[in-house]
C-alpha cells in the first residue's frame, strides 16, 4: 500500500503529461484500484492532472482489471480438473443462477468490497457471456467510479486547499483509512458467509 501510494503521489507531482498520468492511472488500478480512484483525485485537486485524463484513465484500467478476472476464470476452466468440477449438479446450479441474473450480480458485487475477486472470475469459468458481463462491468464501473470519484474529488479540494504543505501525506493517511475499512468490511462479509461470524 505505501509504496503504490508513494510511486503515484511521486508520478502526478513529477509531471502533468497526459499520456504518463494516463497510464501511471491505468496500471496502478490493476493493484489497488480504490486507491487509486482516491489519488488520482487528490491529483486532479491539486491541478496535477485534468480532470477528463484522471477520471478516463481510471474507468479504463478498473474495466480492464476486471474483465481480466473474468478471462483468468474462463482459462481456468480450461484444464482438464477444471472441467470435471464445471461438470457437478452444484456448478449448473450456479451456473443457471448467473445466467438468470448476470448483470444484476456483476453490478451489485461491484459495491461489495471483497466479492469481486471471486464473483468475476466464477463468470469466467462457468462461462458466462462474455458480451453481456462486459457491458455489466461497463455500466457497474462508471457508476461506482463516477461515485468514488465525486467523493473523493471534493474531500481533495478541501484537503489541497486547507494542509499547504501537509496535504499529500494527509491524502495518502484518507487514503489507507479508506483502504483499511474497506478490507474490514470484506473480511467481516467473509466471515458472515462462511458461517464464522455466528460460532463466535
Amino acid at each position: 500500500m505505501s509504496a503504490l501510494t508513494q510511486d503515484l503521489t511521486l508520478l502526478v507531482e513529477g509531471t502533468q503529461n497526459p499520456l504518463v498520468v494516463f497510464f501511471g492511472i491505468v496500471l496502478s488500478s490493476f493493484i489497488l484500484e480504490d486507491a487509486a480512484a482516491v489519488l488520482a483525485a487528490l491529483a486532479v485537486a491539486d491541478g496535477h492532472a485534468a480532470l477528463p485524463v484522471a477520471l478516463g484513465s481510471l474507468f479504463v484500467g478498473i474495466a480492464l482489471g476486471d474483465i481480466g478476472l473474468f478471462m483468468l476464470g474462463r482459462f481456468a476452466a480450461r484444464h482438464p480438473w477444471a472441467r470435471r468440477w464445471v461438470a457437478t449438479d452444484r456448478a449448473r446450479g450456479m451456473q443457471d443462477w448467473l445466467n438468470t441474473r448476470l448483470i444484476g450480480a456483476v453490478i451489485s458485487v461491484r459495491f461489495l468490497p471483497g466479492a469481486r475477486l471471486p464473483t468475476y472470475t466464477a463468470c469466467g469459468f462457468l462461462g458466462m457471456s462474455f458480451i453481456r458481463f462486459a457491458l455489466a462491468v461497463i455500466v457497474a464501473t462508471l457508476i461506482w467510479t463516477s461515485l468514488l470519484f465525486t467523493f473523493a474529488l471534493g474531500a481533495g479540494h478541501v484537503i489541497m486547499t486547507q494542509f499547504g504543505a501537509w496535504r499529500w501525506p494527509i491524502g495518502i493517511a484518507v487514503v489507507a483509512a479508506f483502504l483499511g475499512i474497506s478490507q474490514y468490511i470484506a473480511r467481516r462479509q467473509a466471515r458472515r458467509f462462511s458461517g464464522k461470524d455466528g460460532q463466535e
